[in-house]
Protein backbone atom coordinates (compact mmCIF):
# COMPACT_ATOMS: atom_id res chain seq x y z
CA UNK A 1 0.00 0.00 0.00
CA UNK A 2 1.60 3.41 -1.04
CA UNK A 3 2.13 5.81 1.75
CA UNK A 4 1.14 9.08 0.20
CA UNK A 5 2.24 11.00 3.05
CA UNK A 6 5.82 10.70 1.78
CA UNK A 7 4.40 10.24 -1.51
CA UNK A 8 5.35 12.65 -5.23
CA UNK A 9 4.43 15.57 -5.99
CA UNK A 10 1.96 13.52 -8.50
CA UNK A 11 0.04 11.82 -5.52
CA UNK A 12 -0.26 14.65 -3.54
CA UNK A 13 -2.19 16.66 -6.33
CA UNK A 14 -4.30 13.24 -7.14
CA UNK A 15 -5.31 13.17 -3.38
CA UNK A 16 -6.19 16.81 -3.15
CA UNK A 17 -8.29 16.89 -6.41
CA UNK A 18 -9.97 13.25 -5.14
CA UNK A 19 -10.97 15.33 -2.10
CA UNK A 20 -12.09 18.10 -4.01
CA UNK A 21 -13.96 16.84 -6.68
CA UNK A 22 -15.95 14.33 -4.33
CA UNK A 23 -16.93 17.04 -2.10
CA UNK A 24 -18.19 19.27 -4.80
CA UNK A 25 -20.19 16.50 -6.38
CA UNK A 26 -21.42 15.62 -3.07
CA UNK A 27 -22.72 18.63 -2.53
CA UNK A 28 -24.11 19.17 -5.47
CA UNK A 29 -26.14 15.62 -4.63
CA UNK A 30 -27.07 16.57 -1.47
CA UNK A 31 -29.44 19.49 -3.46
CA UNK A 32 -31.28 16.17 -5.38
CA UNK A 33 -33.37 15.94 -2.28
CA UNK A 34 -36.50 14.98 -2.77
CA UNK A 35 -37.77 16.38 0.45
CA UNK A 36 -36.40 19.47 1.35
CA UNK A 37 -37.46 19.94 4.76
CA UNK A 38 -35.21 16.51 5.75
CA UNK A 39 -31.85 18.01 6.84
CA UNK A 40 -28.53 16.20 5.56
CA UNK A 41 -28.58 14.04 8.76
CA UNK A 42 -31.88 13.31 9.32
CA UNK A 43 -31.52 11.51 5.33
CA UNK A 44 -28.30 9.78 6.71
CA UNK A 45 -30.26 8.73 9.51
CA UNK A 46 -32.32 6.91 7.15
CA UNK A 47 -29.94 5.87 4.84
CA UNK A 48 -28.42 4.12 7.54
CA UNK A 49 -32.06 2.26 8.69
CA UNK A 50 -31.59 1.12 5.18
CA UNK A 51 -28.65 -0.67 5.60
CA UNK A 52 -28.82 -1.95 8.65
CA UNK A 53 -32.83 -2.67 9.42
CA UNK A 54 -32.83 -1.26 12.67
CA UNK A 55 -30.80 0.49 15.30
CA UNK A 56 -30.62 1.68 19.28
CA UNK A 57 -30.26 5.20 19.40
CA UNK A 58 -27.10 4.65 20.80
CA UNK A 59 -25.95 2.26 17.85
CA UNK A 60 -27.52 4.83 15.53
CA UNK A 61 -25.21 7.71 17.25
CA UNK A 62 -22.03 5.85 17.15
CA UNK A 63 -22.92 5.05 12.99
CA UNK A 64 -23.50 8.45 12.40
CA UNK A 65 -20.50 10.25 14.67
CA UNK A 66 -23.38 12.41 16.84
CA UNK A 67 -23.45 12.31 20.28
CA UNK A 68 -26.92 10.23 22.39
CA UNK A 69 -28.37 13.53 23.32
CA UNK A 70 -28.59 14.93 19.24
CA UNK A 71 -29.30 11.39 18.27
CA UNK A 72 -32.47 11.66 20.54
CA UNK A 73 -33.41 14.15 19.05
CA UNK A 74 -33.16 13.32 15.47
CA UNK A 75 -35.12 10.31 16.11
CA UNK A 76 -38.18 12.43 17.80
CA UNK A 77 -38.04 14.41 15.03
CA UNK A 78 -38.21 11.53 12.80
CA UNK A 79 -40.82 10.15 14.53
CA UNK A 80 -42.81 13.25 14.22
CA UNK A 81 -42.30 12.90 10.58
CA UNK A 82 -44.09 9.41 10.82
CA UNK A 83 -40.61 8.06 8.93
CA UNK A 84 -39.39 6.13 11.47
CA UNK A 85 -41.23 4.11 14.67
CA UNK A 86 -40.01 3.10 17.92
CA UNK A 87 -40.49 -0.37 19.17
CA UNK A 88 -39.29 -2.03 22.07
CA UNK A 89 -35.96 -3.87 22.17
CA UNK A 90 -36.31 -7.43 21.83
CA UNK A 91 -33.79 -8.50 24.46
CA UNK A 92 -33.60 -4.91 26.72
CA UNK A 93 -36.89 -3.50 27.85
CA UNK A 94 -34.89 -0.52 28.85
CA UNK A 95 -33.98 0.42 25.25
CA UNK A 96 -35.84 1.29 22.10
CA UNK A 97 -35.58 0.30 18.25
CA UNK A 98 -35.55 2.79 15.62
CA UNK A 99 -36.99 1.08 12.59
CA UNK A 100 -37.64 3.21 9.02
CA UNK A 101 -41.51 3.05 7.93
CA UNK A 102 -43.17 2.31 4.71
CA UNK A 103 -43.33 6.22 4.11
CA UNK A 104 -39.20 6.84 4.69
CA UNK A 105 -38.62 3.96 2.55
CA UNK A 106 -40.65 5.07 -0.03
CA UNK A 107 -38.96 8.94 0.04
CA UNK A 108 -35.72 7.25 0.06
CA UNK A 109 -36.69 5.34 -2.70
CA UNK A 110 -37.40 8.93 -5.04
CA UNK A 111 -34.26 10.34 -3.78
CA UNK A 112 -32.50 7.45 -4.66
CA UNK A 113 -33.67 7.41 -8.05
CA UNK A 114 -34.09 11.12 -8.37
CA UNK A 115 -29.71 11.38 -7.33
CA UNK A 116 -29.07 8.68 -9.83
CA UNK A 117 -31.00 9.99 -12.78
CA UNK A 118 -29.08 13.32 -11.96
CA UNK A 119 -26.04 11.72 -11.79
CA UNK A 120 -26.97 9.78 -15.49
CA UNK A 121 -27.80 13.34 -17.11
CA UNK A 122 -24.07 14.45 -15.94
CA UNK A 123 -22.99 11.06 -17.28
CA UNK A 124 -23.99 11.72 -20.70
CA UNK A 125 -21.50 14.38 -21.19
CA UNK A 126 -18.62 12.04 -20.96
CA UNK A 127 -16.95 10.27 -23.83
CA UNK A 128 -16.47 5.94 -23.86
CA UNK A 129 -12.91 6.51 -22.17
CA UNK A 130 -13.91 8.67 -19.72
CA UNK A 131 -17.42 6.51 -19.18
CA UNK A 132 -15.24 2.85 -18.80
CA UNK A 133 -13.04 5.25 -16.66
CA UNK A 134 -15.31 5.92 -14.09
CA UNK A 135 -17.17 2.15 -13.92
CA UNK A 136 -13.69 0.92 -13.41
CA UNK A 137 -13.25 3.51 -10.21
CA UNK A 138 -16.56 2.86 -8.63
CA UNK A 139 -15.67 -0.07 -6.76
CA UNK A 140 -12.67 1.92 -5.37
CA UNK A 141 -14.77 4.55 -4.39
CA UNK A 142 -17.15 2.63 -2.77
CA UNK A 143 -14.15 0.35 -0.96
CA UNK A 144 -12.38 4.07 0.18
CA UNK A 145 -16.13 5.35 1.22
CA UNK A 146 -16.67 2.42 3.91
CA UNK A 147 -12.70 2.30 4.75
Amino acid sequence: MPDLSHGTADDAAAVNALRSSVMRLSRRLKHQRVDESLSPTEMSVLGTLKLCGSATPGELARKEHVQPPSMTRIVALLEAKGLVRLEPHPDDRRQKVVRQTETAEAMLEESRRKRNAWLATLAEGLDEDEWAKLRAAAPVLEKLAHL
